[in-house]
């Protein structure tokens, strides 16, 4: 029996990566010892679903980030650098990691060393903690890829690049380690030199740049309810149905939700509008409710295994949690990303002909309806996505990424 350790910033989103508790779950179930550490917002969930659960204070994960400024008193040049340096200061605080990193040693030293420390891709206390201990890291959730070329790189991003290497030396200086957990090339990022799994497929990132050997695609498969479904669907209509949401964080846009159900009404289908685990203030939700068409559905949260099944189409924001969903049960989808990563989801969603990436501003002229009704109408599209979720399936999933993480413990070469 192998000691894995599970850390994940203390977000529901983190949780996910398409199969990253999964697989926590999958290790556990073969009869590996399995603790998930995070801070304790999350930690009830956690324990509801079966597993050990070790609270720290912080992870070292900057959230939430301080208000953006006012948009309208910036230059583009600078609009896009606040963008770039909101991100690096959300993974990489040199103000809080020290005190993630000790919590991590600290609780090696009471309950000793994992076999293997596995990651969200964005901890970078995880990455210094796992070497200091000397245990091997894992990150689950991204994919090894070789560094952008620093001549192709846009003038903040050269500037931020060179602050972020600062930052990461002088945290391993503090704990007097060489950083072996993290990307030598101009954009630093996380990288385990043994394994990263990614829950995607290889045709899913057609055109990013190259993979490195400790990269595998595992895929994911869609998975059969284990509870009854949940009493609020008894009353959905025998109708296609449309799901939109913007996961958990980005649940202030009222407007998206409103747009959008006001679309797949006119189309005659139902929708489903799910604002997220954050709450919002009473009175906007009664704002959005009253913005609702008739027969439509408000709800906090929803059982993506019950419901997905029966969608039509998803309108959402790129999460990489919600994009995997989609793909697994063969949904096609229409993005427009708020933040961050859903960038990437939505050009992906695009160049895979699964759907369409919409811009905010094309939102806003109105090209959600033709968007909902494209994707949602298309038999190719429909087509391309059953074969993509095919594709996923075959690779294995969480199963396959808990093989990867128990062969791990033995072996000592990269990429194997």
């Amino acid at each position: 029996m192998a000691k894995f350790w599970f850390v994940s910033a203390p977000l529901f989103g983190h949780l996910d990566w398409g199969g990253f508790l999964k697989t926590a779950l999958t290790l556990q179930s073969a009869g590996h010892q399995v603790t998930w550490i995070s801070q304790p917002a999350i930690g009830a969930y956690l324990v509801e679903k079966g597993l050990e659960f070790s609270p720290i204070a912080t992870t070292g994960w900057s959230w939430p980030p301080p208000p953006p400024p006012d948009p309208k008193n910036l230059t583009p040049q600078q609009a896009v650098f606040i963008r770039y340096k909101r991100a690096l200061d959300t993974w990489l605080s040199e103000e809080l990691i020290p005190a993630a990193v000790q919590h991590l040693l600290d609780l090696a030293e009471t309950n000793g060393v994992p076999d293997v420390l596995v990651t969200d891709p964005f901890l970078t206390a995880s990455a210094i903690a796992a070497e200091k201990m000397g245990t091997k890291l894992a990150v689950c959730g991204w994919p090894a890829t070789t560094d952008l070329d620093e001549d192709h790189l846009f003038a903040v991003q050269r500037e931020l690049a060179e602050d972020s290497r600062g930052r990461i030396q002088r945290l391993c200086e503090q704990f007097n380690v060489q950083g072996e957990n993290f990307s030598q090339g101009p954009t630093p990022s996380i990288q385990s030199p043994y394994l990263h799994i990614s829950y995607f497929n290889d045709y899913w990132h057609q055109g990013d740049p190259p993979f490195l050997p400790q990269t595998h695609f595992v895929g994911g498969r869609a998975d059969m309810p284990l509870s009854p479904p949940p009493q609020w669907m008894e009353h959905l209509p025998d109708a296609p149905i449309a799901l939109i949401t913007l996961g958990s964080v980005f649940t202030g846009d009222l407007g998206f939700f409103a747009w959008a159900a006001q679309a797949a009404h006119r189309l005659g289908w139902v929708p489903v509008v799910v604002i997220g685990r954050n709450p919002i203030a009473p009175e906007d939700k009664s704002q959005l409710k009253a913005a609702l068409p008739p027969g439509a559905f408000l709800l906090n949260w929803i059982d993506y295994d019950h419901l997905f099944p029966r969608l039509k189409v998803i309108v959402h924001h790129g999460g990489m949690g919600t994009t995997h969903a989609a793909i697994l049960h063969g949904v096609p989808q229409v993005v427009v990303p708020h933040a961050a990563d859903q960038r990437g989801q939505a050009k992906r969603v695009s160049q895979a002909k699964v759907g369409l990436h919409l811009t905010a501003h094309e939102v806003k002229n109105g090209q959600l309806l033709p968007a909902i009704r494209a994707v949602g109408t298309d038999e190719k599209v429909r087509q391309q996505c059953q074969w993509l979720a095919q594709s996923f399936a075959a690779l294995g999933g969480s199963a396959q990424a808990g093989n990867l993480l128990a062969g791990l413990v033995n072996e000592t070469g990269i990429g194997s």
